[in-house]
């Protein structure tokens, strides 16, 4: 009875396990249909994670006084993350600012014309000038008279030289002053008042060239994104050729992959497609195909497939929307694309 019951034991240990190899064999070719029909419906390509970087540099040349960001840092577009030391430029634009105030008083006065104050002036001068031309004649005419009755006896021949002398100055003395008078009345001339009103316009252009030169004294951001690299510090001499920082940006990225040719007739631009990461593989990033390369290359290092790397293969680029930057520069994904 005993011995019965082992064998009845080994018969259901025998057929449970027959059963179990059953069912696990049955199950191993349904995942692997699954897999195989999965397989015919969709595409699965390697790559790696790429996005737009650019280098930020001044466009000025000036020692650097502060760097406001390092690297890994977030910043937003417009964002100020370096300033260059301004105190030589700021000296200058006060004494810009000194000399455009000064020529604006002479503009001013040239087109205000001759004050009432100086014409008065000038018409006192001619007055004067005319009393004593008239005072000078009269002695001049005095002194010809005698001379002539006394034949030179009474007045002689160098004293009324001397008269006549003093006539002469005289009468140049008012026409010196009638001149200026018509020029006080006429006022400035209209090639003055070009010629001051272009200084002023030279003047005013140099401090808004210095004022322009003041505001890129500070390295902003140009978009949203990352502080990559940090290459220089405070204290270095920043130029235009020197880049400080290199930032990566927060526009479209997308995914490196590549297709074999035979493949290649399977997708086109505007496919959706799936990401995936190691590091968040249950909830992928949605992209769309949006390049797909003209011509074949060999395949990358970094791209894993099941043939030779040596194969031929197309470039195809996965451009996906990434709000939360889960994807990183570099950061090795699969593309899921259905077919």
């Amino acid at each position: 009875m005993f011995e019965k019951c082992r064998e009845h034991k080994k018969a259901f240990i025998l057929i449970a396990a027959l059963l179990i190899l059953a069912v696990g064999f049955g199950c191993y070719e349904y995942r692997s249909r699954k897999a195989a029909e999965e397989a015919a419906h969709q595409l699965v390509l390697y790559g790696n994670v790429d996005l737009r970087e650019v280098s930020l540099a001044f466009k000025n040349s000036d020692r650097i006084s502060d760097i406001l960001v390092e690297e890994g840092d977030a910043v937003k577009k417009g964002q100020v993350l370096a300033k260059l030391d301004t105190a030589d430029l700021e000296h200058r634009m006060d004494i810009t600012r000194s000399q455009v105030d000064a020529q604006q008083a002479v503009v001013d006065k040239l087109h205000n014309g001759t004050r009432e104050e100086d014409l008065r002036s000038a018409e006192a001068k001619v007055r004067e000038a005319r009393a004593e031309k008239d005072f000078l004649t009269s002695d001049y005419q005095r002194k010809q008279d005698a001379f002539q009755a006394s034949g030179g006896k009474s007045v002689s021949r160098q004293v009324l030289e001397d008269a006549r002398t003093k006539l002469q100055v005289a009468e140049a003395k008012v026409n010196e002053a009638e001149e200026a008078q018509n020029l006080a009345v006429a006022g400035p001339r209209s090639e003055d008042v070009a010629a001051g009103e272009a200084q002023l316009d030279a003047l005013k252009n140099t401090l808004k060239q210095e004022e322009y030169t003041l505001s890129q004294s500070e390295l902003t951001a140009p978009q949203d994104g990352v502080i990559r690299s940090r290459l220089m510090e405070v204290g270095d001499m920043a130029s235009p050729q020197k880049p400080v920082f290199r930032m990566s940006l927060n526009t479209k990225k997308w995914v490196r992959v590549y297709v074999k040719e035979g493949d290649l007739g399977k997708i086109h631009e505007g496919m959706d497609a799936r990401v995936y990461t190691d590091s968040d593989p249950k909830n992928p990033v949605k992209g769309q195909i949006g390049y797909i390369s003209s011509t074949a290359e060999f395949t990358p290092k970094n791209v894993e497939t099941s043939e030779l790397r040596t194969a031929l293969l197309y470039e195809v680029r996965v451009y996906v929307t990434d709000p939360e930057n889960r994807l990183r520069m570099g950061m090795p994904a699969t593309v899921k694309i259905g077919l």
